[in-house]
């Protein structure tokens, strides 16, 4: 080719991609022009999608397109976010994740088919959600200490529920029953909902679960809280003793829930969709409604989608000494 059908192929090049640029800027100036699906890893009724449910019902209000919630069920959370993994990334399927989808999973899977930081683009912080250490309301033990012992005495006996292996619920109860050096009966649920009935019904005897599965039926009576997870008591539950102050120090545990995009989203509609979460989290009725479900709002520092992306890297971090892979 001479120098003449060099630079015009060289400028057909150059024009092309402006073009390119100026339509996937415009495609994301415009976004969102329709209806966007939000992916919940988990059963209807359990804290992620409740939690999910609050914020984007406030993000819809803002981007102007209704936001549809779709749970989708499996492997702890990481059918869904397989699949949210491999949508397409152009900011109409997200998923609201959280510590065992996104953090946990990683060193429970050696062979999962997405890796959290490779695979998502962090949009924001949801809220931080304590963990309870939670029994059935007839379970004999009347405090942790008891608890402990009793846990040890009937090792075999004792059953403890959650919402899939990976699931927070299973993660957080790992940890307690490795503090407690016990390896109780695990019973399986399609979510932290069903299990949560499970031990309100009396079927099972005890469970790890985020604070807002269980301040509704704590306050009810239906079910018993031994201690929240945290360094301080959390102001939706203050009768709940923290660990620390009853007796068992070594176990502390909180979860997180946020939103991802497929890796490749466009910086514009990360932005926009941030934005959206931020403006949320502002919001007087729903950090009323997060708070009175024991929730832990993020300050404005760490709501950003580099604040996410530190704080994914960090949890894999934690989690894969104490996360033993499933084979």
């Amino acid at each position: 080719m001479n120098w003449y059908g060099r630079s015009l192929a060289s400028g057909f090049l150059a024009v092309l991609a402006g073009l390119v640029l100026s339509s996937t800027q415009a495609l994301a100036q415009a976004y969102p022009t329709r209806n966007i699906t939000m992916i919940v890893p988990f059963a209807a009724g359990g804290p992620t999608d409740v939690i999910a449910r609050i914020v984007t019902g406030h993000m819809a209000q803002t981007l102007g397109q209704t936001i549809i919630i779709e749970n989708v069920v499996g492997a702890g959370g990481t059918t869904a976010t397989t699949r949210a993994a491999r949508a397409a990334n152009d900011g109409y399927t997200l998923i609201t994740g959280h510590m065992g989808t996104h953090a946990a999973s990683v060193p429970l899977y050696p062979k999962l088919a997405y890796h959290p930081e490779k695979d998502f683009e962090p949009v924001g912080l949801l809220a931080g959600t304590p963990i309870l250490i939670l029994a059935r309301k007839d379970l004999p033990p009347k405090d942790l200490k008891e608890f402990t012992a009793y846990v040890k005495a009937n090792e075999t006996k004792v059953n403890a529920a959650h919402a899939g292996i990976g699931s927070v619920s299973n993660v957080s109860c790992e940890l307690l029953n490795s503090v407690l050096g016990v390896k109780p009966i695990g019973v399986p649920f399609n979510g932290t909902g069903p299990a949560m009935n499970a031990l309100v019904a009396g079927q099972v005897d005890y469970m790890c679960d985020q604070i807002v599965n269980a301040v509704p039926q704590i306050n009810g009576g239906t079910i018993k809280a031994y201690a929240v997870a945290t360094p301080e008591r959390n102001p939706s539950l203050p009768n709940v003793p923290t660990t620390a102050e009853a007796g068992l120090p070594a176990f502390q545990a909180q979860a997180w829930n946020a939103i991802f995009a497929p890796k490749g989203t466009p910086p514009d509609v990360v932005a926009k969709l941030n934005a959206a979460v931020v403006k949320a989290l502002d919001d007087e009725n729903v950090r009323k409604r997060l708070l009175e479900l024991g929730s832990v709002i993020p300050p404005a520092a760490d709501r950003t989608p580099t604040a996410l992306g530190t704080l994914v890297k960090s949890e894999i971090a934690k989690w894969t000494p104490v996360v033993k892979p499933v084979n």
